[in-house]
């Protein structure tokens, strides 16, 4: 759907922000680590625009993946002082914290042996998964973070195209204890007309437990102040499932 035919198909509504979220969970916003803001600059842009929108806190979670970006968590966290001091002198008024977004490649397993990974909230880890296939070992990954604590979320589970002609596949996901995540901006179609019916069947069977900003760049801010106007979205932020206002 263009975002046109989008902008007119939605009734009107009021006003909201986001502060009833309080807290975003999934951002990139170190700069030059991975796919998301690659200048300061760019992440004190950001992150203005995110406390503009109502946000209170962010937990900002660079990709870590074998054959991408190399990440670990002294390169994670020494950016992150960077962007806090760079923000505090910016005169922006957000909590700024640090997670990872992991991908499911050979390495992750290894890493939850080692305890070398890096969760937020009550370790909370958050982790995704290839767009092409689902792999064959997702129980046995799920199952190795349960048994060591970690409470797994599902990153941006409406935009993997193998489950969305398969909804029901959804509410086996989050009766398996995973906790499922959805891109705010999926909403709004941004990334496919299939991804945003996968959101709206999400929204509708309350599943969702966490609602991200999956921020990369100044272009993600604006659609989701778009994304505000959205009926589906709105119910999304009454539901008393989401847990972002308890990071």
């Amino acid at each position: 759907m263009a975002l046109f035919d989008f902008l007119k198909k939605q009734p009107k509504l009021p006003t909201l922000d986001l502060s009833v979220l309080r807290t975003d969970m999934h951002s990139h916003f170190i700069p030059g680590i991975d796919d998301g803001a690659q200048t300061m600059e760019d992440s004190l842009a950001m992150l203005k625009g995110m406390q503009e929108l109502g946000y209170k806190k962010v937990v900002t979670t660079p990709h870590i993946m074998t054959d991408g970006y190399r990440n670990t968590p002294e390169i994670i966290l020494g950016g992150l002082e960077k962007v806090r001091q760079a923000a505090k002198e910016a005169g922006i008024d957000i909590e700024i914290e640090a997670a990872a977004e992991y991908y499911l490649d050979y390495e992750f397993e290894k890493k939850l042996k080692d305890g070398n990974v890096l969760t937020f909230g009550t370790k909370y880890l958050l982790w995704e998964i290839p767009f092409i296939n689902p792999p064959d070992n997702i129980n046995d990954i799920v199952f190795e973070m349960a048994s060591r604590g970690y409470r797994p979320i599902l990153a941006h589970v409406e935009r993997y195209g193998f489950w969305q002609n398969n909804f029901e596949k959804y509410q086996e996901l989050s009766d398996r204890g995973i906790l499922l995540q959805m891109n705010i901006n999926s909403i709004t179609g941004h990334y496919s007309a299939q991804t945003r019916k996968a959101a709206q069947w999400l929204i509708d069977k309350d599943l969702i437990s966490f609602v991200g900003s999956d921020c990369h760049r100044m272009e993600h801010i604006e659609l989701m102040k778009i994304a505000l106007k959205d009926k589906h979205f709105q119910k999304l932020l009454n539901s008393t499932k989401l847990l972002n206002k308890t990071l």
